[in-house]
């Protein structure tokens, strides 16, 4: 099975609920990647310096974003998953970024309550608490800091709503080609 190809976006359109599927598990400092071709993960990169995912980080199955990947996805856990996993979400909302490829945007997503309960009340970005906003905001600066062709390039403009965030998800699934 190709994870990319064959697994359905949502896996719940009417209730607004997406598959993400698991590239890295929060805590890892390895880059992972899924081969959409291919249909393999692979290991892109070592992180450069001491810093690590502080959530899953994933894609969004037959989606097609600005940077010709597939949606990618920041989904907080509680304890960490692997690669590969399958993950029922909800949106909470996005952080709008570039890097040296253009437009990168990431959604943010919790488990859906039957998987954990614990994210039941937070239905927006706004929901977290300051530090793990700034938290992530910093993750995305930092990430590339000593990828020296790369960081210069790396722009956080911030927060957008589940609006904007579902809105960029229905036209990443229709940008899909099979």
């Amino acid at each position: 099975m190709n994870l990319y190809k064959d697994l359905e976006s949502w896996s719940d359109e009417a209730k607004g609920e997406i598959n993400v599927v698991v590239d890295l598990a929060k805590g890892s400092s390895n880059k992972y990647e899924y081969d959409e071709q291919g249909g393999y993960f692979k290991l892109d990169r070592v992180l450069h310096h001491q810093m690590f995912y502080p959530f899953d980080y994933g894609f969004m199955p037959r989606t097609h974003s600005d940077d010709d990947d597939a949606i990618d996805v920041c989904l907080l856990t509680t304890y960490p998953t692997f690669p590969g996993c399958v993950v029922k979400a909800r949106v909470i909302g996005a952080i709008d970024t570039a890097d040296e490829k253009g437009g990168d945007l990431k959604v943010i997503a919790v488990p859906i309550e039957k998987v954990d309960p614990r994210f039941a009340e937070v239905q927006s970005y706004t929901d977290l608490s300051a530090h793990v906003q700034e938290e992530l905001l910093l993750h995305f600066k930092e990430i590339k800091k000593l990828e020296k062709s790369k960081y210069d390039k790396v722009v956080v403009k911030g927060f957008k709503d589940k609006e904007f965030a579902m809105s960029e998800i229905k036209r990443a699934i229709s940008n899909y080609k099979a």
